[in-house]
């Protein structure tokens, strides 16, 4: 970043550099760098304010991420498979927040999968981002519930059991914002990053993001060789900001056509399928399948339904955030708590 970059500001007053976090101690060329210098320059090019965005993660080398972009904002890096609760928890005391979520493919396909599909029932507002790489890096290499049926890797052997689909696993369980993406497309990240940011509900993105020193092998759907030559994109994807009234409607494949988000922001989508929909459940499933059977690396936006409400809509909590309630409002009055006390 040169340094007309660095001391550029955007409408909040802040520049590229506010944005920026500690220096990673992750492995050079891990695809989780990547994946944290994109969210910088989305933040950037969004000009969110900090201070109203809510890190979490739970354990692992894609955890350790969040300490890498947005220096400034909020934090929490909970136990293993526990993010979904505590954001859970953080955006029913705080529903205004943006919250960004990091998981790997252990936290969320092993030991979180259970927490994982009760947030994404929920429709709890947050990005869940998953840096999904098939093996658990930070303990050396063993396989996760993502990796490949059949792959063999020199320290863990052969894995016998077949991939756990977590794009399909959301939807499953209600996901209205599904997709799936690759950390050497920087491009792809981003606009489905700033998409994701202003969904309603749950905004589900998977990023295959290669280990580069246990699960880089050019036969792994996870590395980036695999990656580069099997990539299959849904659509050309660009983001069209709230504020321009920019509306464009297809009438053929390959033509662009738009979909309005939640904010009143427009998602550009170019088809590159002849009569995908994208907010079509049954053909997303069926096309993740399929993709699955024919090793194909399919990305895009997956599948998009803005209709049902979060869960601070679902619960009614109200405008104001519960964290910035008086304890009168909070509270039972003292009186009240006697009156329930004298009845025992």
């Amino acid at each position: 970043m040169d340094r007309a970059e660095q001391l550029r500001a955007n409408a909040a007053g802040l520049a590229k550099a506010d944005y920026l976090g500690s220096t990673s101690t992750l492995c050079k060329g891990c695809g989780h760098n990547s994946i944290a210098n994109q969210i910088v320059q989305v933040a950037f090019e969004l000009s969110l304010r900090p201070h109203e965005v809510l890190k979490l993660s739970g354990i692992g080398c894609s955890s350790k991420s969040p300490a890498y972009f947005l220096g400034m904002s909020h934090g929490f890096n909970a136990l293993h498979g526990r993010m979904p609760s505590v954001g859970t928890g953080a955006l029913l005391a705080n529903h205004t927040l943006r919250a960004i979520g990091v998981s790997g493919d252990g936290d969320t396909g092993s030991i979180g999968l259970g927490q994982f599909k009760h947030a994404v029932r929920r429709n709890v507002r947050m990005v869940y981002l998953i840096e999904n790489n098939g093996v658990y890096g930070l303990t050396k290499g063993q396989f996760s519930a993502t990796a490949d049926e059949g792959q063999e890797l020199k320290y863990a052997g052969t894995n016998d059991y077949p991939a756990v689909d977590l794009c399909l696993e959301a939807i499953a369980a209600g996901c209205g914002f599904v997709a799936r993406s690759f950390a050497g497309n920087a491009k792809q990240v981003r606009e489905l990053l700033k998409a994701a940011l202003a969904h309603r509900g749950t905004a589900v993105l998977d990023v295959i993001s290669p280990c580069v020193a246990f699960n880089n092998d050019d036969h792994s759907s996870k590395s980036y060789a695999f990656g580069r030559d099997h990539e299959h994109a849904m659509q050309d994807l660009g983001w069209i900001p709230k504020q321009e009234e920019i509306v464009i409607e297809p009438t053929e494949p390959g033509e662009t056509r738009t979909v309005g988000l939640h904010d009143g922001s427009k998602l550009a989508l170019r088809h590159l399928e002849e009569g995908y929909d994208p907010t079509d459940k049954a053909t997303a499933v069926k096309r993740l399948l399929r993709a699955e059977a024919d090793q194909e690396f399919l990305t895009g936006l997956i599948y998009y339904d803005p209709s049902r409400p979060s869960l601070a809509e679902t619960t009614a909590i109200g405008d104001a955030p519960l964290a910035s309630l008086p304890d009168e409002a909070l509270r039972p009055a003292p009186e009240a708590l006697a009156s329930v006390l004298a009845r025992y």
